[in-house]
């Protein structure tokens, strides 16, 4: 190969710059590492990654019981067997996996009627996870929109006199809504509620007139009261009319009002109010704000809400003696049983509801118009709304235990932490998917075995999960209790190290533990007598040497004396033992057919072989897998190259022209003749330096040298760096440049001349002439007058006459 490169005289020092990259290790220790872990069961504890070697022969001397914990990869290329490491995985079962369902429709149409507890919108529903310490278990969650899913619908009003006119329009609630309603379910049930407030001072006033009628003038009003459960769930819309026909508006003092007592009261008596497992719907109207945890001691009532039910006669009987629960225990009774809420409030107290709403998981709200007429239309609104979300909670999950969710939900959108969660514009028939993984850490509670619940929000339905725990090797099932292996059963013997009993210490349990540090046992630690304990690598435990650990879990100390190490050896290309070796008590073990103190020796001559079959060409030694040529002219992996031979140059000029140049005889034939070769690098390998002519006569310039790769390189200097080398003919232009320059200088030089003659002429006659002035001499008359006069002799006569 031939690569002509015209450019400047490359030396070491114009060589291009190659960037280098260091690359330093970071040693990290790793958590089976750091546990320093005394038996099997804390070691799989410590990570996944970790296992346990229990081959008995495993430890070296002066290696920790420790020791046997490490990542799995490591402890084999350490030797232990990979059918000796204990290294328990966790596992799913799933015990029930009910398909999800819809209603179905016979042969002529009509619609199959299924019981609420048949229809099943979420699968699997039980399954059983073994959680290995750091290991997630994942499956996958299926929700499935329901068609025709039974309703149960709540209407909890205000019946403050505010509401006056808006109870008339919700007489007749009942069989519209159950009208509006038949569209979306065929099975649907209305209840109906009221409340007012609290029967207690300041909240209403307490003079048996005002018990007896609230309202003023001649209005008539019925007793106050806290909560009245009207009408208990039915499917008699005529029924709900009736009933809520009779009732009569209320009065009391402020302007919060006690639902928040309703509501917890209807939450919790899920007995007395009729909820099925179905879809629960609390509809609160009014058109005021609320009493919340802590107004209660205006009325001097200081018992917290207890959250149960205390219904008589349908009627709440200790509002007067427990205050208002709060917001947060309202969410939690709410989510316990499956309500959700809708808040049908008037325009004035929407922003306060909305902030209520955010508190609230899966609730509505809707703006009541002045008179509750558009009450329907607010609800089947909000159902729509609620019912198209699907948000998954859990129970309380265990100590040490995570659970994450990620969602696909339709149309391919994959969401993440806490969007994982849900899903939204779910429609009838629309199957979404879950991703639950659940992790955990370390042995929660010694192993037993943990339930929790996930189950989405406003649905009845849920996944019931058993956790169980794997706290231990499986080879601890084994284990020899007070075994004469561990020093006269001083331990239990399992996982092939010695588990011992409290009290006692050492690789066999030997010492006690009031003794280990004992000056005898010093001693024996120390090696010829050295003041340095375990070479200062290690600590004397019950006589023997424990040598430290490393951040750089592949390096370690060994020894009786932790005097050896694995990482201390000589390196070559800044590998340890050149890696051609093993590094053992600070000396590289070389591999076959390596030698030297850093393994960098190869014992192989192949590849000093030359092409005749003789070692170096016979002009060298083979030390190390290369040639150390004697013969100072030849070069070259095996000592065949001799690039200052004579006849070199001649050999590569015709190439040298055509490819540089262009010329030469070979400038027909140069693609084929003449092919490329690399620019030289620079190396301290023989150059020839060449001075050829072509058939201009000219000089041109190049090298010629064999790298060690045995390619040729030449390197030619351009030539129009070389003219000074060319025969030069004659130059017309310069030479009538000369001429024409030659008169110019003449002419001016005789005008110079010329005036130089004339002003020397001119002063000669100027300086002549005031020579002359100064001798000229004047004549001068002495006492004549210089005026002359002359007289007209006619002057003065009279002229004569004729």
């Amino acid at each position: 190969r031939l690569l002509i490169l015209q450019g400047r005289w490359c030396t070491s020092a114009c060589s291009d710059s190659a960037s280098s990259s260091v690359f330093v290790f970071h040693a990290e220790g790793n958590a089976c590492i750091n546990a320093n872990a005394k038996y099997c069961g804390e070691c799989i504890q410590a990570g996944a990654k970790c296992g346990w070697c229990k081959d008995p022969n495993f430890l070296k001397q002066g290696e920790t019981v420790s020791a046997r914990c490490d990542e799995l990869q490591s402890l084999m290329k350490r030797g232990c067997d990979a059918a000796m490491i204990e290294n328990p995985h966790g596992e799913q079962k799933i015990l029930k996996n009910k398909a999800v369902t819809n209603r179905r429709k016979v042969a002529d149409g009509v619609t199959k009627k299924q019981k609420p507890e048949d229809i099943t919108q979420i699968q699997p529903q039980k399954l059983s996870l073994t959680l290995r310490s750091g290991e997630p278990q994942s499956f996958d969650l299926k929700f499935k929109r329901a068609e025709d899913y039974p309703i149960d619908l709540y209407y909890l009003m205000d019946l403050s006199y505010s509401m006056k006119d808006d109870l008339e329009n919700v007489k007749n609630l009942g069989t519209s809504l159950m009208l509006e309603m038949s569209k979306i379910t065929s099975d649907f049930r209305i209840g109906f509620g009221s409340f007012v407030e609290k029967t207690v001072m300041p909240y209403i006033s307490t003079t048996p007139a005002k018990l007896l009628n609230p309202c003023t003038g001649d209005q008539n009003c019925t007793s106050p009261f806290s909560y009245k459960n009207v009408l208990k769930l039915t499917s008699d819309g005529k029924k709900f009319n009736t009933l809520v026909g009779q009732q009569h508006i209320s009065g009391n003092l402020d302007s919060p009002e006690g639902g928040f007592d309703a509501i917890m009261q209807v939450a919790v008596c899920g007995e007395q109010i009729g909820w099925r497992n179905v879809t629960r719907l609390l509809v609160f109207s009014t058109d005021a704000g609320f009493h919340f945890a802590g107004d209660g001691k205006l009325g001097g009532i200081v018992l917290p809400n207890d959250g149960k039910c205390h219904l008589e006669n349908n009627v709440y009987t200790m509002s007067h003696y427990y205050d208002y629960p709060s917001i947060a225990h309202l969410v939690q009774k709410l989510s316990d049983n499956n309500i959700q809420t809708i808040f049908a409030v008037t325009e004035e107290f929407q922003p306060v509801y909305q902030e209520l709403k955010n508190l609230i998981p899966k609730s509505a709200v809707g703006t009541l118009s002045a008179n509750s007429s558009n009450v329907i239309n607010l609800i089947i609104d909000a159902y729509n709304s609620l019912s198209s979300e699907v948000i998954l909670e859990n129970s309380k999950l265990p100590e040490g235990v995570t659970i994450a969710y990620t969602s696909r939900c339709k149309n391919g959108v994959v969401s993440q932490g806490e969007s994982g969660r849900k899903c939204s514009n779910i429609s009838i028939g629309d199957e979404v998917m879950f991703s639950i993984s659940v992790t955990s850490k370390g042995c929660p509670k010694q192993g037993k075995p943990e339930t929790i619940k996930i189950k989405p929000l406003g649905f009845t339905e849920e996944v019931v999960i058993t956790l169980n725990f794997i706290c231990e090797c499986e080879c601890h099932k084994e284990g020899i209790k007070n075994s004469p292996l561990c020093h006269f059963g001083n331990g239990t013997y399992e996982c092939g190290a010695c588990k011992c009993n409290e009290g006692r210490v050492g690789r066999q349990c030997e010492c006690s533990s009031n003794d280990v540090a004992t000056e005898d046992m010093d001693r024996t630690c120390r090696k010829d007598n050295d003041t340095d304990i375990c070479s200062n690598n290690g600590d004397c435990v019950c006589g023997t040497c424990e040598c430290k650990k490393r951040d750089n879990p592949e390096e370690r100390y060994s020894g009786q004396y932790c005097e050896c190490d694995n990482f201390n050896c000589d390196r070559s290309g800044n590998k340890l033992c050149g890696g051609h070796g093993r590094c053992e008590c600070r000396v590289c073990i070389c591999d076959p057919m390596w030698t030297g103190s850093a393994c960098d020796c190869s014992l192989d001559n192949r590849t000093c072989m030359a092409t005749n079959k003789q070692i170096c060409n016979g002009r060298g030694i083979c030390e190390c897998g290369t040639c150390k040529c004697t013969d100072h002219k030849f070069q070259g992996p095996t000592c065949e190259t001799c690039p200052t031979c004579p006849g070199v140059c001649t050999e590569q000029k015709e190439c040298v022209q055509c490819r540089a140049f262009g010329t030469g005889e070979k400038k027909d034939t140069c693609e084929r003749d003449c092919n490329k070769l690399p620019q030289p690098s620079g190396s301290s390998y023989p150059v020839m330096h060449c001075k050829e002519r072509d058939a201009n006569d000219c000089w041109f310039y190049y090298t010629y040298a064999v790298n060690n790769n045995t390619e040729k390189e030449v390197h030619v200097l351009p030539k129009h760096w070389c003219v000074s080398d060319c025969p030069a003919g004659p130059d017309i232009i310069p030479i009538v440049a000369g001429v024409v320059a030659g008169i110019v200088l003449i002419g001016l030089a005789l005008l110079l001349i010329w005036k130089l003659l004339m002003i020397i002429h001119d002063r000669r006659e100027f300086a002549k002439f005031e020579k002359e002035k100064m001798n000229a001499k004047w004549d001068t008359v002495s006492g004549t007058s210089p005026i002359n006069r002359f007289q007209n002799p006619n002057y003065g006569r009279k002229a004569s006459v004729s």
